[in-house]
């Protein structure tokens, strides 16, 4: 079962750009990461760029070789990265661009995001649990 999220990036009108990322969107684990590797608004900006994700921070790699029907071949590289979903030949999944904060933050019309997370203007991490009806900032460990 995956824990999904948005990963976002608060721009200077206040419109935020973000990306769907699949697993481990809890922010012991998502939170942390992104903490811990994307600490620059270069670093985010390039991270959200590259579209729907499975994962931020991981070695696997799709190679974009089919090797049975609904299953491409999977591959650790060196380096930790995103595996995003266009390289397992998916059509690319741009980001989407949201008109604010509330905006973002109600973007989930199927119910299925449980927490979204913006890298805002003063370069910090703030993540939101969306299980019940509003929004609620959730603490990232250090």
């Amino acid at each position: 079962m995956s824990t999904n999220a948005r990963i976002g990036i608060e721009l200077k009108d206040g419109s935020i750009l973000s990306a769907y990322h699949h697993w481990d969107g809890y922010p012991q684990w998502l939170g942390k990461t992104l903490k811990e590797h994307y600490t620059t608004r270069e670093a985010v900006a390039e991270l959200i760029d590259g579209g729907d994700m499975s994962c931020c921070w991981t070695k696997d790699r799709w190679t974009g070789k089919q090797v049975a029907p609904y299953v491409n071949e999977n591959k650790e590289v060196a380096e930790y990265g995103p595996q995003y979903y266009s390289q397992r030949g998916e059509r690319d999944i741009e980001p989407i661009l949201n008109s604010n904060l509330i905006e973002y933050l109600e973007e989930d019309s199927v119910g299925w995001i449980e927490y979204v997370y913006v890298f805002n203007q003063f370069n910090e991490w703030i993540c939101y649990d969306l299980a019940g009806d509003t929004a609620t900032l959730t603490e990232i460990p250090a």
